[in-house]
C-alpha cells in the first residue's frame, strides 16, 4: 500500500504545476551536499527556521534561479502549499489566501544527471510532466526518494542542494494536517508562511 500512495504522490508532484517526493538517514540533520560553491540560504518560517546550501558547482542554473528569486523577495509571504508526511513539502507558488505567483519567466534547465540525489535533506526544483519546466517551485525531500532521480532513460528532478540545520522543521511542515482545497490536495489546513528567505553566505554576491 505505501509503495502504491508513493507512486501515485510521484505523479501528483509531476502534475501539481500544470493546475497553476525511505527512511530516515543515520543523523536527523542532513549533510550538506555542495561543495566549494556552496551557497547558504536561511528560510524563516511560521513554524521555525532551517538553512539550505546549495551547490552552486554541481547545479549552476537551479541555484542561480533559486538565488535569484530569494534576493527578489519571490518567495516571502508564500506558503508550503502541499506537504505529505513520508514523502516531501512544496511551495513557490501560493500566497496564504491562495492567490498565485509566478515569474512568467523561461523554464531553466533540467540538471538531474549533476550526482545529487533526492535524499532526505536535499532540495529540488518541482516541475510539470516536461522534464524542462521547472521555473519557481521545489521541495524538500523528508525520506530518501530515490523514484524521484533520474534514470537511463528518463530525466529525473533536479536536486541542488542540502537542508544543514533545521530539518525538525521541515519534518513538523510535512506532519501538518490537510485538506482539499478546489483542485488541490495535501493542502496544509493551517497555512504554513515564509516568512521570510534570504541569501546568508556573501560568496552568494559573487555568482
Amino acid at each position: 500500500m505505501r509503495s502504491l500512495q508513493r507512486v501515485l504522490s510521484t505523479v501528483a508532484l509531476l502534475t501539481l504545476s500544470v493546475s497553476c517526493v525511505g527512511e530516515k538517514g543515520e543523523n536527523d540533520e542532513a549533510k550538506p551536499a555542495a561543495g566549494d560553491g556552496a551557497i547558504t540560504v536561511v528560510f524563516e518560517t511560521s513554524m521555525g527556521r532551517f538553512v539550505m546550501k546549495l551547490d552552486r558547482d554541481k547545479a549552476p542554473h537551479s541555484v542561480s534561479n533559486f538565488v535569484s528569486h530569494v534576493k527578489s523577495g519571490f518567495y516571502d509571504n508564500l506558503v508550503f502549499h502541499r506537504v505529505i508526511a513520508d514523502f516531501m513539502i512544496q511551495a513557490g507558488r501560493y500566497s496564504p489566501s491562495f492567490a498565485s505567483r509566478s515569474t512568467r519567466g523561461t523554464p531553466i534547465q533540467n540538471e538531474s544527471y549533476n550526482g545529487l540525489l533526492n535524499r532526505r535533506g536535499a532540495v529540488a526544483m518541482a516541475r510539470t510532466n516536461d522534464p524542462q519546466s521547472a521555473l519557481d517551485e521545489f521541495y524538500i525531500n523528508v525520506v530518501d526518494n530515490p523514484n524521484l532521480d533520474p534514470t537511463d532513460t528518463s530525466l529525473g528532478y533536479a536536486v541542488f542542494g542540502m537542508v544543514v540545520e533545521g530539518m525538525d522543521v521541515v519534518d513538523a511542515i510535512s506532519k501538518v494536517q490537510t485538506t482539499r482545497r478546489e483542485r488541490m490536495a495535501d493542502v496544509p489546513a493551517k497555512p504554513v508562511i515564509i516568512e521570510r528567505a534570504y541569501v546568508q553566505s556573501p560568496e552568494a554576491d559573487g555568482e
